[in-house]
């Protein structure tokens, strides 16, 4: 990996803020070049921690991959944490671009190169400005957030010890540059995936009365896992319940034995979690009895939605506004979206924030996160970095 080679432009940036983030433009490419799946950023971690070293940041291994900076540690003021996740995804990149990831089923498809680049771009300037800072810094640059659970990991190794306040951010092509929300309460969904395993009896399709047809069986469940969101949640629950899979291999003239849907659940409370998926194995059991069928439910919960903390927001907002201008309030985005982040483990332990800030400009950044052709808007880097200094209480360019 060559990552590490572009600490040079940070070395040369000197206290130069277009030479920062000329530097941080580079690391970013560099990364996205050079991507790592969740759990595997080893080189990843050690171009970071590399950076950190020649900036002058102590730092400590955290979570295995995941790394924890600090700056001013003395300082007497309020302890806040910035928040940068690192790794990749499993996708086969389209984009054409020059940076284009080298690794055959391995793509920054999230933009995650651009929070790490970001957050090393703040750790740079916040350095030169340690002895301005009113309060200890702690830079969190995290593993595994595609579905890892590496916050969850991250805190349970003590990345939040001392810590009064976190925030965080993502990048979101479906907003347009230039604005960004970042409301009180929640921005982000919580989500879960399900498994139902229908078992059956197989046989020949002219013989439909001598089989437990589970393909039949399949898309009754299918039609009535609907009524969860349309008849048995109330429409002020923002949720969603979506079948994504069904499989049932088999030949034309074969009904086969089994058949498995797989699906995925959004939820905008997290209380709303245990009442979804015991309507889900409800409703899949009985519908399925009624074909002859035996359904085993399978649940797996995956992240709760990301609330943020109604005074640490207020916060946010006006760094947002202070850097995007009177116009920053993206009013026509509703929250939460029904995307769902890591980030809601830290702040359901301290108080903080994060925000959804627009990356689309009619280019490449329009392509939504987790697409092939997606790539990172690299305009964000100064105006995130500028909205953790002011975040830092550092001094501004």
């Amino acid at each position: 990996m060559s990552v590490a080679v572009t600490h040079d432009g940070f070395a040369k940036a000197g206290r130069s803020w277009a030479g920062l983030i000329e530097a941080a433009t580079a690391f970013r490419r560099a990364l996205h070049r050079h991507p790592e799946l969740t759990w595997a950023e080893h080189e990843t971690a050690a171009a970071v921690r590399a950076g950190l070293e020649r900036a002058g940041i102590p730092w400590r291994a955290c979570a295995g991959t995941g790394t924890l900076g600090m700056l001013a540690p003395a300082a007497p003021g309020r302890h806040i944490a910035l928040r940068g996740d690192m790794d990749a995804l499993p996708i086969d990149e389209a984009t054409g671009r020059e940076w284009s990831s080298v690794h055959t089923g391995c793509m920054h498809a999230c933009g995650h190169d651009g929070h790490t680049a970001t957050l090393m771009a703040a750790a740079n300037w916040l350095k030169q400005h340690e002895a301005d800072l009113p309060g200890p810094v702690t830079l969190l640059f995290q593993p595994a957030e595609e579905g890892g659970h590496g916050a969850k990991l991250m805190v349970e190794d003590g990345a939040l010890e001392g810590i009064d306040a976190i925030y965080g951010w993502h990048n979101w092509p479906a907003i347009p540059f230039g604005q960004a929300v970042c409301p009180d309460g929640a921005v982000m969904a919580g989500n879960g995936t399900f498994e139902i395993l229908l078992q059956g009896k197989g046989g020949h399709a002219s013989q439909p009365e001598a089989c437990a047809d589970p393909v039949l069986a399949a898309s009754a469940v299918t039609i009535a896992l609907q009524q969860i969101i349309a008849r048995r949640l109330a429409p002020q629950h923002a949720a969603v319940v979506s079948v994504t899979s069904i499989e049932a291999p088999s030949a034309p003239t074969v009904i086969p034995d089994t058949a498995k849907i797989g699906g995925s659940i959004r939820l905008a409370q997290s209380a709303d979690r245990d009442v979804i998926n015991k309507l889900i194995a409800e409703i899949a059991t009985s519908a399925a009895t009624a074909y002859g069928v035996k359904a085993e439910v399978a649940l797996f919960p995956r992240y709760g939605a990301t609330v943020n903390h109604a005074a640490e927001a207020s916060v946010m907002r006006s760094a947002l506004a202070a850097e995007l201008g009177p116009d920053w309030h993206a009013r026509d985005t509703q929250v939460p979206i029904m995307a769902s982040e890591d980030f809601s483990y830290y702040l359901n332990e301290v108080p903080g924030a994060f925000a959804l800030i627009g990356a689309g400009e009619g280019r490449g950044e329009d392509h939504p996160c987790h697409s092939p052709h997606y790539d990172f808007n690299d305009r964000l880097i100064p105006v995130v970095t500028k909205m953790f200094a002011r975040l830092a209480g550092a001094p501004l360019p």
